[in-house]
């Protein structure tokens, strides 16, 4: 649908009505632009649109079509702009991915928005509340919408460091080490995040090359590198994390591992002390005639004890103890 359109002569914002007849009037005056804001437009909206802007054909299947790279296209009559939109879900930790596209004209700018996140009501509230700053044109809006992206990622950025910051803990604090569940979900987060923010970073130090002194005036390039400067932190925190999330999940296998050996020895050291009194259980269990152990007995006053059984008795548990004990000092029980 469309959101929101106007017209902005001198930094103010103006009524429009009919586009066509606004857009030919903006193109003899040389003076002002329309902007128009789309969420999520039918096919009969955008033609509509797109019918009086003419538009690039191959920004139109972009835009139609959809799930594109962050990227900046500059066609011979206009600037095709993809953003990716993140927002930060709280009660789950997961990082939903939207679709932002621009098209920038020499009198018309096109916000089309895919998704919930990041919505541009506020951001043409303060450029209108901003007429010196709005009177630079449509490349002013630009820099607006991308900063206002730029900025949700650094949400995100607070929200992805702390949940790092919390499985750390986990893994390193707790007897159970973590769950290697939630290190590969914020491990599959923080790449959706890599892929919005690093290639924007890379288009758009390409994008300010190629528009020095063309398509970005000398009053609103600084403008551009602020937003590229923050782009260039995010990453770095973004690569960080990467990396810092693999050492974890490393840390995490190994300390599984280092349980699961501790668990094992302790298994094998009761079976051993289980296998001394089986063995000489065994032994004694045959049916064989000749076995003086278990007769052997001395004479107690006017009758006779007969101790083989108290004997075997006895060096089983001497056998349980100190192999119990042995093991208990080194460390497997």
């Amino acid at each position: 649908m469309i959101v929101d359109k106007a017209i902005y002569r001198n930094g103010r914002r103006q009524g429009c009505g009919d586009l066509s007849d606004e857009l030919d009037v903006l193109r003899l005056a040389h003076d002002g632009f329309l902007w128009i804001g789309l969420k999520d437009p039918t096919d009969e909206e955008f033609d509509l649109v797109n019918e009086e802007l003419h538009l690039h054909p191959l920004a139109v299947e972009d835009a139609v079509n959809g799930h594109q790279r962050a990227k900046i296209e500059q066609y011979e009559t206009s600037t095709f702009v993809v953003l990716k939109t993140l927002r930060y879900v709280d009660a789950t930790s997961d990082i939903v991915t939207g679709e932002l596209m621009l098209f920038i004209g020499d009198h018309f700018v096109v916000t089309v928005r895919h998704g919930e996140g990041n919505p541009l009501a506020g951001v043409r509230q303060r450029l209108e509340g901003d007429a010196a700053r709005l009177d630079h044109g449509p490349m002013t809006v630009l820099h607006a919408v991308m900063d206002s992206v730029v900025d949700n990622y650094l949400v995100v950025d607070r929200e992805v460091r702390k949940d790092l910051e919390q499985i750390e803990e986990e893994v390193f604090a707790s007897e159970l080490g973590g769950d290697a569940n939630t290190i590969y979900r914020l491990k599959r987060e923080v790449l959706e995040f890599r892929r919005a923010s690093q290639p924007l970073a890379d288009t758009l130090a390409q994008f300010m090359e190629r528009g020095r002194g063309r398509a970005l005036a000398d009053e609103i390039m600084p403008f551009f590198r602020d937003v590229a400067d923050h782009l260039r932190l995010i990453n770095d925190h973004v690569e960080s994390y990467d990396r810092l999330l693999t050492d974890v999940l490393s840390a995490h296998l190994a300390s599984v591992s280092v349980k699961q050996n501790a668990d094992m020895r302790r298994i094998s050291a009761w079976v051993a002390i289980a296998a001394v009194p089986t063995m000489i259980a065994g032994i004694y269990g045959m049916n064989f005639e000749h076995m003086p152990e278990l007769t052997a007995s001395i004479h107690v006053g006017n009758g006779e004890f007969q101790y083989g059984y108290f004997l075997v008795l006895a060096v089983m548990a001497s056998a349980c103890v100190g192999l119990y004990r042995a093991f208990k000092r080194s460390g497997w029980l």
